[in-house]
């Protein structure tokens, strides 16, 4: 089966990012970063409703009930679609103009991780902020001090091991996960110095191999448990930025893309929409969801 391509509707973000699918409403939500723009789509109805969360906005995440957890700069909250009522849950304890939240995943345990990205760190410069990881119970535990800009994060089928990138060092790193201790065994999975490019968002499939977008490269890498490079697909955006798997059987990936960021601006007419990859090896998985629900 060949892979193809389309584009679904025509929303344009400037930094179109983290896509996740709630399987109870068969529906897809993502973010424009920096618009603070938070997009629900319904793929059936091709209905598409637009709210509106303080910028800049990290990550999202699926929570029961019509809802999601967000990462905005330096906090965490819940958006309830229904109501449209941004709920604050818990602050972390850096708050400097050049750091602020970036990519989010739910754990398989019901916990919502997020890192962080340091902009314009110099030379010697020590890393501000890391990995974080909210739990259910709104508690907030500092996982990781050494990553300075955090994308990417997604887990094995059965749960034990994180995958997280740091893009600045172009690296996937592997730990063994414990939803209720420390990361431990931090290892490398994967460089991406061969693209000149560092990983982006990521996700991991039926099959249990991970996939990564590469955004200077504008292409798809899937990689195997093992950390080989196991395919790579070109993607029709300069510079793709996020997936997850969606669709009745999880059969479909959902690709975010960039118009214009801080740093990188798109020259093709269709950068920063919204697309949709068929005709992959393996579909997804069912979503993690905060709370565990």
């Amino acid at each position: 089966m060949s892979v193809e391509i389309v584009r679904v509707g025509s929303t344009r973000d400037q930094l179109g990012e983290s896509p996740c699918w709630d399987a109870d409403a068969q529906a897809l939500s993502w973010i424009d970063a920096l618009a603070g723009t938070l997009w629900r789509l319904d793929p059936q109805a091709m209905a598409t409703e637009r709210h509106a969360l303080p910028a800049p906005v990290g990550s999202i995440a699926p929570c029961s009930g019509a809802a999601v957890v967000v990462a905005l700069r330096n906090s965490f909250a819940r958006y309830d679609f229904g109501t449209r009522a941004l709920t604050p849950l818990a602050r972390i304890d850096v708050d400097h103009p050049k750091v602020r939240f970036n990519d989010g995943k739910c754990d398989p345990f019901g916990h919502f991780l997020a890192g962080t990205m340091h902009m314009d760190r110099q030379a010697g410069e020590p890393v501000l902020g890391g990995l974080y990881r909210l739990r259910a119970d709104g508690r907030v535990e500092h996982l990781a001090d050494d990553i300075g800009f955090a994308n990417g994060p997604c887990f094995s089928p059965d749960g034990r091991v994180l995958y997280l990138a740091d893009s600045l060092e172009r690296t996937l790193w592997a730990y063994d996960y414990d939803p209720d201790g420390p990361l431990r065994n931090k290892r490398l999975f994967a460089k991406t110095h061969e693209f000149d490019s560092g990983p982006d968002g990521a996700t991991v499939d039926s099959q249990g191999f991970l996939w990564t977008v590469l955004t200077r490269a504008a292409q798809l890498a899937r990689y195997a448990p093992d950390g080989r490079l196991d395919r790579q697909i070109a993607l029709p955006a300069s510079y793709p930025s996020s997936i997850c798997f969606g669709g009745p059987r999880l059969e479909h990936l959902y690709l975010t893309t960039i118009s214009r960021s801080a740093r990188l601006e798109g020259a093709l007419a269709h950068d920063g929409g919204l697309f949709r990859i068929e005709g992959l090896p393996a579909a997804g998985r069912l979503p993690h969801v905060f709370g565990g629900a």
